[in-house]
């Protein structure tokens, strides 16, 4: 009789592949507690700063005709500024990549109280579980998001799962980033998380639609990824730059950005 077999032995769980497993980690009583008082606060803080940030968008018209066309674009932003990021597309249903872990436990709570849905998985555990969870989303008509170098970095990689995502169900994939005028920049943390202060400027620069066929092989796919990265950088970088520059030159990268001609 093997040990398993034995009388009061509990058989040991089923292994989960990694990459499907949206398992909840185990927490310690105190950290769950936390959980509910951290997402409370974050919450009240985005609601209390988020009605006073006044926004300028630069490129919307790659969105609108995707819009138009009854596309469900999978959006992709860098980890940094999440939180004018979550302001800014609130309420519209969108479904969010959420890990599992315990800042995604808390997270989730926030961005489900702002009109968001989620997808449990990240890049590094249940990945492939929350892209298919994200691809149901998409056939159920929602546009879906990804902080593409979260959860952990590194800062400015973008991680594929947009164009694997863009490849399976045919919708394109949308950039953007979110600058500040002013803002409390979180210097120890990995992806220098930025909170807008109070009635700050802020401007979201949007990059063109980024399509990848479904019949694409592996080195279109490849070209597409350093597409989305060089997008992603070109965005960061106008917008981060935005409030530094003169207002001429503002005003030649709105005409650039809303001109038929643009490309990145």
């Amino acid at each position: 009789m093997n040990e398993a077999s034995k009388p009061g032995v509990e058989p040991a769980p089923a292994a989960v592949n990694v990459h499907f497993d949206t398992r909840l980690p185990q927490l310690s009583r105190w950290r769950r507690m936390q959980i509910p008082l951290i997402a409370g606060a974050v919450y009240s803080i985005v609601r209390a700063i988020g009605p006073t940030i006044r926004f300028e968008l630069v490129g919307e018209r790659f969105y609108e005709p995707a819009k138009l066309r009854g596309e469900k674009v999978i959006v992709a932003f860098w980890h940094r500024c999440i939180f004018s990021a979550i302001w800014l597309f609130r309420g519209r249903g969108a479904v969010v990549m959420n890990t599992t872990n315990f800042d995604g436990q808390w997270t989730r709570r926030v961005i489900e109280r702002l009109g968001y849905g989620t997808a449990q998985g990240s890049s590094t555990r249940g990945g492939l579980s929350g892209l298919m969870a994200m691809a149901r989303a998409i056939e159920e008509g929602h546009e879906v998001a990804f902080t593409i170098d979260g959860p952990r970095g590194p800062r400015y990689i973008a991680k594929p799962g947009p164009i694997m995502l863009a490849r399976q169900s045919g919708q394109p994939v949308f950039l953007f980033h979110i600058g500040l005028e002013n803002a409390w920049t979180l210097d120890k943390t990995w992806d220098q998380f930025q909170v807008p202060k109070p009635f700050t400027r802020a401007v979201a620069v949007a990059a063109p639609l980024i399509y990848i066929p479904r019949d694409a092989d592996s080195e279109l796919i490849h070209r597409k990824q350093a597409e989305m990265q060089a997008s992603l950088e070109r965005v960061r970088d106008i917008a981060e730059s935005w409030f530094h520059i003169s207002p001429a030159e503002r005003d030649r990268l709105r005409e650039e950005l809303n001109s038929e001609r643009t490309a990145f």
